[in-house]
């Protein structure tokens, strides 16, 4: 299983992106899909999270100004990031978990991660 995102970019604060992840491989069902962010000299934090009947749960820096989505046949994730703030700079990485058929156990799968750069 692979997980590749898209979307990254420069943007000035105030702006907004829009991160969309996909995954693609041996597949049968997927449960939670997830964004994550890294900063420089920070520890990876969860930014919004999605189960696949669709209940959401974000960090609270990014409540209100964030929104989480999933297309379920097509295995992809959205960030739609509103608002941005320079404290929002850092990479994004999307998260999955996937089993791969009905007998396998949920396995988390990790995409390589986006830059999101936001000027002040």
């Amino acid at each position: 299983v692979q997980l590749q995102a898209y979307g990254g970019g420069l943007v000035q604060a105030g702006g907004s992106l829009r991160l969309a992840c996909a995954a693609s491989g041996v597949i049968f069902s997927i449960n939670v899909m997830g964004w994550y962010r890294q900063a420089p000299g920070k520890q990876r934090e969860l930014v919004a999270g999605i189960t696949s009947g669709g209940s959401t749960n974000y960090a609270d820096s990014v409540k209100g100004r964030f929104t989480i989505s999933r297309d379920n046949a097509k295995n992809t994730v959205y960030l739609q990031m509103n608002s941005l703030k320079p404290e929002d700079t850092a990479v994004y990485y999307c998260n999955a978990a996937v089993r791969g058929d009905w007998y396998s156990r949920y396995v988390d799968y990790w995409g390589r991660g986006t830059l999101v750069t936001v000027s002040s």
